[in-house]
C-alpha cells in the first residue's frame, strides 16, 4: 500500500508540474512582446521611422479640389479611372469599386481643365502642392486634397479574417494590419510572421517577431502599399488537426485526473 502511495505521489509531484510548465510555455508564445517585464515601463528611444509612400504608375489617387464655387470645381474633380477589386476595408468585405485618377505608365494623371499632371515619385503632400499651383491658374484660393484610393494591404494565414484590405490612411503598421484582420488565431506563430514586399521588381522577404518589443524599432514596422503579411501556423495547429494526437493528449489528461482522485482518497 505504501509503495503504491509513493508511486502516486511521485506521479503527481513530477507529472503535474511538467504539464503545467508546458502549458505556461505555450501561453508565453502567444503573448505579444513577452520580453517586457511585468509592471514596468519602457520608452523606445529609436522608434521606427515612417517614410511617406511614393506615387508610382498604376496607383489610383483620390484628388479633390475645393473652391468658393463648388460648381466650377466639380469639372476638375471628375474621376478618370475606376477599378473593381476583390478586397476588404475596415468596414466592408467583398468586391469594391475604387474611383479616382489613374497614374499612367509615364507617371501622369489626366485631370479635366488642368490637363496632365506629373505625380510620379512624389508624396501625396508634394502632389497636392503641385496640383494647387496648377489649379491657381483657373480658381481663386483653391484647396486641394490628395490621397491614395487603392492603398491596400493583404493579410493571410492564421488570422481571423484573411483578406486584402484597402485602407484610407497611408501610415499603417504591422499591428494595424493584424488588427484589421481580427488578430492572430491561437495557432499563429507570433515569432515568425512573414512580410512580402515588392521593391524595384524584386520580392523582399522579411521575418518579424511579434514576441519581441524590438519590433517597434524595425524598419518594417510601417507597411507599404501592396505589402503581404503571412502568419504561419504553429505546431499546435498540426496537432489539433491530428485526431490520434488529440486522443493521446485526452488520454493523458484523463489518466492524470484519475491519479489525482486516487491520491486524494488514499
Amino acid at each position: 500500500m505504501k509503495k503504491k502511495l509513493i508511486q502516486v505521489r511521485t506521479l503527481v509531484v513530477y507529472v503535474l508540474p511538467l504539464i503545467l510548465l508546458l502549458g505556461s510555455c505555450s501561453v508565453k508564445k502567444i503573448v505579444y512582446f513577452n520580453d517586457l517585464p511585468i509592471d514596468s515601463a519602457r520608452v523606445v528611444k529609436e522608434a521606427a521611422r515612417f517614410n511617406e509612400p511614393i506615387i508610382q504608375p498604376d496607383d489610383i489617387l483620390s484628388i479633390m479640389i475645393q473652391t468658393i464655387d463648388p460648381v466650377s470645381s466639380a469639372v476638375a474633380n471628375q474621376a478618370m479611372a475606376t477599378q473593381a477589386v476583390g478586397a476588404s476595408s475596415a468596414t466592408n468585405t467583398g468586391t469594391q469599386v475604387i474611383s479616382g485618377f489613374l497614374v499612367d505608365k509615364e507617371g501622369y494623371v489626366q485631370m479635366a481643365l488642368l490637363g496632365k499632371v506629373l505625380v510620379k515619385d512624389l508624396t501625396t503632400y508634394q502632389a497636392r502642392e503641385r496640383i494647387t499651383q496648377m489649379a491657381q491658374k483657373f480658381y481663386k484660393d483653391p484647396t486641394v486634397q490628395v490621397r491614395f484610393a487603392n492603398y491596400k494591404i493583404t493579410v493571410l494565414g492564421e488570422v481571423a479574417r484573411p483578406a486584402t484590405y484597402t485602407v484610407p490612411n497611408e501610415k499603417v503598421t504591422i499591428l494595424d494590419a493584424l488588427g484589421l484582420a481580427g488578430d492572430l488565431t491561437i495557432y499563429g506563430k507570433r515569432e515568425n510572421v512573414l512580410l512580402v514586399r515588392e521593391h524595384n521588381n524584386q520580392k523582399e522577404l522579411v521575418r518579424l517577431n511579434l514576441n519581441s518589443s524590438d519590433l517597434f524599432q524595425s524598419p518594417y514596422y510601417y507597411l507599404k502599399q501592396n505589402d503581404v503579411v503571412y502568419v504561419e501556423p504553429g505546431k499546435a495547429k498540426a496537432a489539433a488537426n491530428n485526431s490520434s494526437r488529440t486522443q493521446t493528449f485526452a488520454l493523458i489528461g484523463s489518466l492524470v485526473s484519475l491519479l489525482v482522485v486516487a491520491f486524494t482518497r488514499l
